[in-house]
């Protein structure tokens, strides 16, 4: 699938992706970034997979825990609901080689996002721009 990434550039902020759903954040770019992240980042073990509750999330997790699924060397833990610090807490605590948070954090109800770490801390958005090129 091609998709114009140009006009979703406004969503990758220095800490994470947000933006509206699902103007500037839908299931195509989650599982566009779902793929890099796995490829290029996490590339073999098990991968934390959470969502916050607004009524995107199901969806996006969704997508991307599908994007994951298309990796024989990634295992994903899928978490479901849950909170960042709680994502990054089980990095950690189950040895995982990062983790994928569907959540738009403070922003307004209708905003969603994704938010990434790894074993090393965070994965900014700007990193992760940089990967989906």
């Amino acid at each position: 699938m091609t998709m114009d990434l140009t006009s979703r550039r406004a969503a990758f902020k220095k800490y994470d992706i947000r933006g509206v759903y699902p103007e500037m954040i839908d299931e195509d770019l989650v599982a566009v970034v779902a793929r890099s992240l796995a490829a290029k980042v996490f590339k073999k073990g098990t991968v934390i997979l959470g969502r916050d509750a607004r009524n995107s999330s199901p969806s996006l997790y969704e997508s991307a825990k599908l994007a994951l699924g298309e990796f024989k060397d990634i295992k994903v833990e899928n978490v479901g609901l849950m909170t960042t610090p709680m994502l990054v807490f089980l990095i950690h605590h189950l040895g995982a080689v990062g983790g994928i948070m569907i959540t738009a954090s403070h922003n307004p109800k209708e905003d969603n996002g994704v938010k990434a770490a790894d074993t090393k801390g965070p994965i900014g958005g700007e990193e992760m721009w940089k990967l989906i090129q």
